[in-house]
């Protein structure tokens, strides 16, 4: 189409091409016959409704004419909200993210817009449409960021939401750069952005972040509890004494992770005891149980993690009757028998099955997929030196392959750098075929490198 041919233009050539009057057009479009004359004879604007009407009607696909509709109603007229809201919406329909992008820069110029683009943006978030919803908040975000505004920063939280994935690095950067918003956000936020991002770093194994939000989640949701009891803010997930119960939790896993056994153990007694919570109902009392149950598990690996392995057999026994629990156990078996080396062949023959991807879940939700990630390359990573180990090499390189090529996936060079390690260290057990497979990962590494998407800064 050329710049000077106009919606009208293409509008009456058809009319000619297929000798069609306006009365038959109007049968076909479903617009008034009074209407369409005003539209062709420029005296009345085209509304978002009509345009889907004439491109049906005319034979064109869906969203045809939305470059043009552009041209004429927004840069060579004044913007009008009539129009510019359906047609946002249309083009989130129907996927055209350059045509949303082309007008919201245009309505920049406009300030009085903010608002309105916000409310549609979360119309956006809930229905869905996440892409469209990112451009807008993104371009709030930017016209906003000197205001310091709680727009700005439910803003920020959106996009660390939306943004988080498989990659790692963009994990950190996402999750660092929201950090400095949370405190921002209205107070029906907070509790589960705190959650969020909590689980966001503890994947990146950044623990003494994990510590230092933990303790201000504790405090904000105690604060509120003490005061407010069992309500909880509108937009909160879950009751108010999971967050509590989940700042121990979490700052005790951080100290797990630091090999801190004692203090863990002492944060397992503040998450399995809940005489003070006041009467609870039955959400409240589901979220107790699956505490206790955590706590319970946890410290059996805490014994296990610190060499009482005599204690295996019974968190085996533990875990059996507890499917949303066996694939986390595992992965700090697997951990614990590696530092012992502990012989733990028939655990590893009787879970076999959960050696594949899944997304994991318990009594209270769905685990972060962040998390699941990280203790999967954990897992394949771990079984590849339980196995080279005890001299099993052609599977226990084939799990380093594995941990390698999932590493690239989410781009974790912490778990790139461990699998590397293994495979140089048993290079002369590894066939050709494992030798060529490790060689294309390399050269895909190197290639994310280049692109300045590399490792480099992914590890800690």
């Amino acid at each position: 189409m050329e710049s000077t041919t106009t919606i009208r233009d293409h509008l009456e050539s058809y009319l000619k091409r297929e000798q069609r009057s306006i009365s038959f057009f109007s049968d076909t479009s479903g617009i008034n016959s009074g209407t369409l004359s005003n539209i062709l004879n420029k005296n009345r604007p085209i509304a978002m409704q009509q345009l889907d009407r004439i491109t049906a009607a005319m034979g064109l696909e869906e969203g045809h004419f939305y470059e043009l509709y552009i041209d004429e109603c927004f840069v060579h007229a004044t913007p009008d909200w009539r129009r510019l809201g359906p047609f946002l919406h249309r083009c989130a329909d129907l996927n055209k993210l350059n045509c949303i992008e082309e007008v919201i820069r245009l309505m920049m110029d406009n300030l009085s817009y903010i608002p309105l683009l916000f409310e549609v943006a979360e119309e956006f978030y809930r229905d869905g449409k996440h892409e469209p919803a990112i451009l807008l908040y993104e371009t709030i975000a930017e016209s906003e960021k000197m205001q310091h505004s709680e727009r700005l920063a439910l803003c920020q939280y959106r996009l660390f939401k939306l943004g988080l994935s498989k990659d790692q690095q963009r994990n950190l950067i996402i999750a660092a750069q929201f950090e400095y918003y949370v405190d921002r956000l209205d107070e029906r936020y907070q509790l589960d952005a705190l959650n969020e991002l909590i689980n966001a770093f503890g994947a990146l194994h950044r623990w003494n972040k994990v510590q230092e939000l933990s303790e201000k989640l504790r405090v904000k949701a105690t604060i509120h509890y003490e005061l407010n009891g069992r309500k909880k803010p509108e937009e909160t997930k879950r009751p108010i004494i999971f967050y509590i119960l989940y700042s121990y939790l979490a700052a005790g896993s951080a100290c797990y992770q630091l090999k801190d056994y004692d203090q863990a153990l002492e944060y397992v007694s503040l998450y399995a005891v809940n005489n003070w919570v006041k009467e609870c109902n039955e959400e409240e009392a589901l979220v107790i149980t699956q505490f206790q149950e955590w706590a319970v598990g946890n410290r059996y690996i805490y014994r296990l993690m610190a060499g009482q392995f005599e204690v295996l057999p019974d968190y085996l026994n533990y875990i059996s009757t507890r499917e949303n629990e066996i694939f986390p156990a595992l992965c700090d078996i697997v951990t614990a028998a590696n530092r012992y080396n502990g012989n733990i062949d028939f655990v590893l023959e009787q879970y076999e099955s959960y050696f594949t991807y899944q997304d994991q879940s318990n009594r209270i939700g769905k685990v972060s997929k962040q998390v699941t990630d990280d203790r999967y390359v954990r897992l394949l990573a771990d079984l590849g030196a339980y196995y080279l180990k005890k001299d099993e090499f052609h599977k226990g390189i084939e799990f380093v392959i594995n941990s390698l090529k999932f590493s690239l996936e989410i781009c974790s060079g912490r778990a790139m750098l461990r699998g590397v390690g293994l495979f140089e260290q048993y290079r002369d057990f590894a066939t050709d075929t494992a030798k060529q497979q490790y060689k294309n990962i390399i050269s895909e590494v190197h290639k994310l490198n280049e692109e300045n998407v590399g490792f480099a800064d992914s590890h800690m």
